[in-house]
């Protein structure tokens, strides 16, 4: 069993509501500690977050523990998902929640297809419980697709951008 990006989300809006301060959640290897913060607004802060990542004969070869979507995203600035040609690679979601491809709603996307990262390139944010994560690339290169729908739920492991390395 695992979280999708909607499950975290629910999460997230059931704690918002209730008057619990605290949070502990064990599933599998996944363990997830927050509490508010003491503010007034009652912010929710992550306290420990452990994954424990499965062996990797426990999943069939070539797998990388991600459904692929049942449809094709929206139109939009998104691409959908297909095999990385010889120089490319994929940066991938480093964990689950809501992709977003801009620092705020209607400013210009951290890269669009043609940019040039570096490996401290900001390429994306990740929402988590209203914690913003940014992303980065990992690579050198330029970006050849955006593969995923800004404001889109994501799965850990699920492809973002493609970058030609070089």
């Amino acid at each position: 069993m695992s979280l999708s990006g909607k499950d975290v989300a629910e999460i997230a809006r059931l704690l918002g509501e209730s008057e619990f301060s605290s949070l502990d959640l064990k599933m599998g290897g996944f363990t997830l500690r927050i509490r508010r913060d003491g503010s007034s607004g009652g912010r929710w802060v992550a306290d420990e977050v452990e994954v424990d990542e499965p062996d990797q004969q426990d999943e069939p070869q070539g797998s990388a523990g991600v459904e692929p979507s049942p449809s094709p995203p929206p139109s939009g600035s998104a691409q959908p998902a297909t095999v990385a040609d010889a120089g490319e690679v994929d940066v991938i979601a480093p964990l689950l929640g809501n992709y977003y491809a801009a620092p705020r709603p209607g400013e210009a996307p951290f890269v669009q297809v043609g940019d040039r990262v570096e490996p401290d390139t900001i390429v994306a944010i990740i929402e988590v419980m209203k914690l913003m994560n940014s992303v980065r690339a990992g690579v050198s290169g330029t970006v050849t697709a955006v593969l995923a729908e800004n404001g889109s739920a994501i799965e850990k492991g699920q492809p973002i951008i493609r970058v030609k390395e070089g």
